[in-house]
């Protein structure tokens, strides 16, 4: 199964909730684990797995979403996406100028390039929060299911702002979906 990721829930802003009336008391705080996430990704019917770091990764095409705790109490959750398509060194200033334009103009993933010994240059995006003291549950699903929307949306406006966007086929098959079926 593939998914489009116009089909990823999008949270946008928080709607008003009714204010509490006396005994009901702040909304829950949690402490987010990978538990957590996984069910998170099996809601959103993204197919998934866990590296061999024990991280969780949903993979696309063109580019996989780790979901990653750090910390010695695994207090930073990180969404973080690492795309595949290489970029040389010599096209490097016009790929900073494009992700410069990306983060001044979007809140995420926040994109950084890293350039490897043979002179292959990757991009990355990467958003965080620290969960160690604890976060609305509600929170934490919104943030982390906008932050992968955000992460597929990246890779579709980099290639559209680079010039390397595919055809869309007449059908409305879009070439830069991703697989979605469960593992």
């Amino acid at each position: 199964m593939s998914i489009d990721p116009s089909s990823i829930p999008f949270f946008g802003a928080p709607q008003q909730q009714p204010q509490p009336t006396g005994d009901e008391g702040p909304p829950p705080v949690i402490i987010p684990d990978q538990e957590l996430v996984t069910q998170l990704l099996h809601q959103m019917e993204l197919k998934h797995a866990v590296d061999e770091e024990g991280d969780l990764l949903a993979p696309w095409e063109g580019f996989r979403v780790y979901y990653m705790f750090r910390g010695e109490q695994k207090e930073l959750f990180a969404v973080r996406a690492f795309y595949d398509r290489p970029h040389s060194i010599d096209s490097k200033a016009e790929l900073l100028e494009a992700l410069d334009e990306w983060n001044r103009e979007t809140l995420w993933p926040k994109v950084y390039t890293h350039t490897h010994d043979d002179g292959v240059v990757r991009v990355i995006g990467e958003s965080q929060m620290i969960v160690g003291m604890g976060v609305n549950v509600n929170y934490f699903v919104a943030m982390t299911a906008n932050w992968t929307q955000a992460a597929v949306s990246f890779d579709a406006w980099l290639a559209e702002r680079l010039g390397l966007a595919q055809a869309v086929d007449t059908d409305g098959d879009d070439s830069t979906e991703g697989d979605s079926t469960e593992d």
